[in-house]
């Protein structure tokens, strides 16, 4: 039986508050690497977001289906926003 989940994005590292270096300002989508329908494997990189300073691929925690999509490249984005339904096994 499937299941549907959110995938959201992760905690950003907690040297961002202290240190400023790569996490100051906004956080951009830079590239969205899969679309409704694909299939992923675990630990695919699903986005790619940019700090200004560092790129981050996000992985996928479990392999899947995307159902839909929640963000597109440029989009701003803020630590625990959804990014994508996934189905899973």
């Amino acid at each position: 039986m499937s299941r549907i989940v959110e995938v959201r994005i992760p905690k950003f590292p907690e040297c961002w508050d202290s240190c400023g270096n790569c996490g100051g300002g906004e956080v951009i989508v830079d590239d969205v690497l899969v679309l409704p329908g694909s299939t992923v494997d675990y630990d695919d990189t699903l986005i790619v977001l940019e700090t200004g300073k560092v790129a981050l691929d996000i992985p996928t925690p479990s392999a899947g289906r995307v159902v839909a999509l929640h963000i597109a490249a440029g989009d701003a984005v803020v630590e625990g926003q959804v990014i994508l339904t996934l189905e899973i096994d």
